[in-house]
């Protein structure tokens, strides 16, 4: 999952100054985590816990309350209400990695991804936003091919992934809609060479370049076989203690 956390970092400061090319440094002194990192270590958390993850999607909100949520999630967390909101947008997918690294068989993945999703996502679009990314991620670390991965995800949620992100970037703008953005980062994915080109293949886009590069990086991590460790060390010196601790706890529990 670090490698989605790479990706909301690296591409936190492209979300409304977007960049059309893959060159521009990596990191940069503005980076920072958004709220596509605090509630993918929110889910982790879960995970490694067993804390109802709608105690911990409130919890971490309350803990980091300025990173960048929806207004649909804020008014909901700031709420009483444990009630889905019927959300199609991409924030169930930006923060589902955890599922796609934790569990062993696909159609467990598929069920877990729709039960932490349903939470507040429970349009279609955004359970199948989710389902995709972490069965993408499945299917990546369980050693499948990229044309495999292209395939099932083509045949079983109806995303047309033929479309090269060179012919995608120059028409792509920003939306929120899961549909909108889940295709295109797991094409980023798919035109990558390693885990670093597909970051930047995916900020590259435009659009939501944090969330985009989230969901790829997820992916990216799962199918090259880790994130280098330059790029870790960055990434926990941006992340506080706690952040720090349970995704270090998740890496080492699920993607030793």
């Amino acid at each position: 999952m670090i490698g989605a956390i790479t990706g909301d970092i690296a591409g936190s400061i492209y979300e409304r100054h977007n960049i059309k090319t893959k060159e521009f440094p990596f990191f940069s002194p503005s980076c920072r985590f958004t709220d596509d990192t605090v509630l993918t270590i929110a889910l982790a958390d879960t995970i490694l816990s067993g804390e109802p993850y709608v105690n911990n999607l409130k919890r971490f909100f309350k803990k980091y309350p300025h990173q960048g949520y929806g207004g649909s999630f804020k008014r909901w967390a700031n709420s009483d209400s444990l009630e889905p909101y019927n959300s199609w947008g991409n924030g169930a997918a930006m923060r589902i990695s955890p599922v796609g690294f934790a569990y062993d068989d696909l159609d467990m993945v598929l069920r877990k991804a729709e039960e932490f999703t349903i939470i507040t996502h429970n349009h279609e679009e955004g359970i199948k936003g989710a389902q995709a990314t972490s069965a993408a991620i499945f299917l990546a670390r369980t050693k499948h091919s990229k044309n495999d991965i292209k395939d099932y995800i083509e045949d079983t949620f109806g995303y047309n992934l033929s479309c090269h992100v060179d012919e995608i970037r120059p028409s792509y703008r920003f939306t929120s809609s899961s549909q909108g953005t889940v295709p295109q980062a797991i094409r980023s994915f798919l035109d990558s060479n390693d885990f670093g080109d597909a970051i930047r293949t995916a900020i590259s886009l435009g659009g939501d370049s944090d969330t985009i590069a989230c969901i790829t990086g997820g992916v990216a991590q799962a199918f090259y076989g880790g994130v280098p460790k330059e790029i870790q060390e960055t990434v926990y010196s941006i992340l506080d203690h706690e952040l720090a601790d349970i995704t270090k706890s998740f890496m080492e529990k699920f993607c030793g």
